[in-house]
């Protein structure tokens, strides 16, 4: 690490549980980050500027005026643009030191599972159920850490899974692939509306979660589902376990007697 990278995250390198190895860590990481709307907008700023040294941005719809309520690393100059790339060209503004890669399109199974293999870490900011499962499937099998954020009106959800690990639960363990046809048409934003800030909140959890993931530092945040509650400001946290009959890795339990809405999934903003 050269003298411009020690003062630039000196403030990092100056917590007892960072330090200069763990900066290193972050500038030897790859990270894919599926969707750069809202919370993909709000984890994108802190990955880049943190230091880590590669990211993929995968995305692609283009920019639209209403979602700039939310999405705050487009702008008004590029609407029309492709998210992926508008994210891109955010990042190279803030940290020219970063390597940023835009995937302007929607990612197919077979694409999501070579993309998967060549990261250390999946942030998973995507808009519809199947990308979810898709996303959590090729992290198991590449046995890839990865972490999910979803927020609709004023609700919002982040799980991580450190996949690298044996015996820890997967997103098919909380969200079960099955029995939810019924909900395929998801609650939107154009519809259902989302408190701005709330995305902010969430994807900066998101970006804190993978941050830690990739440093080792802080408590393993497997088989922990943290839900918030904008309209309060108040968070709660329900426990969870490995299914052992999960499709994917093989009932969801939760440690405080509450249900998940009969597991219906909060989603994207």
């Amino acid at each position: 690490m050269d003298d411009q990278s020690l003062l630039r995250y000196s403030r990092h390198i100056l917590l007892d549980a960072m330090g200069v190895e763990a900066q290193e860590k972050l500038a030897r990481s790859r990270v894919l980050v599926v969707g750069a709307g809202g919370l993909g907008a709000a984890a994108i700023p802190y990955l880049v500027s943190a230091g880590i040294g590669h990211i993929l941005i995968a995305d692609g719809d283009t920019v639209d005026l209403t979602n700039l309520q939310r999405q705050i690393i487009h702008s008004e100059a590029r609407v029309g643009m492709n998210k992926a790339a508008s994210a891109q060209q955010f990042a190279a503004g803030l940290n020219s030191t970063v390597e940023v890669q835009a995937l302007p399109e929607r990612l197919s199974a077979e694409t999501l599972n070579k993309l998967v293999s060549a990261v250390d870490l999946v942030i998973d900011c995507s808009d519809n159920f199947a990308t979810r499962h898709a996303i959590n499937r090729a992290c198991v099998e590449q046995r890839r850490m990865l972490v999910s954020g979803a927020a609709i009106r004023f609700d919002g959800q982040l799980v991580a899974f450190d996949l690298t690990r044996d015996q820890v639960p997967c997103y098919a363990c909380l969200f079960s692939e099955t029995g939810l046809e019924a909900e395929a048409n998801e609650d939107r934003c154009g519809v259902m509306g989302v408190f701005a800030p709330l995305v902010g909140v969430i994807g900066a959890a998101q970006a804190g979660d993978a941050i830690r993931l990739l440093c080792g530092v802080g408590e393993p945040p497997s088989g922990r589902l943290r839900l918030f509650n904008a309209l309060d400001g108040r968070w709660r946290d329900v426990r969870f376990s490995q299914d052992a009959a999960c499709t994917v890795c093989g009932a969801v339990t939760l440690s405080d007697g509450h249900s998940t809405e009969s597991q219906k999934e909060r989603r994207y903003a």
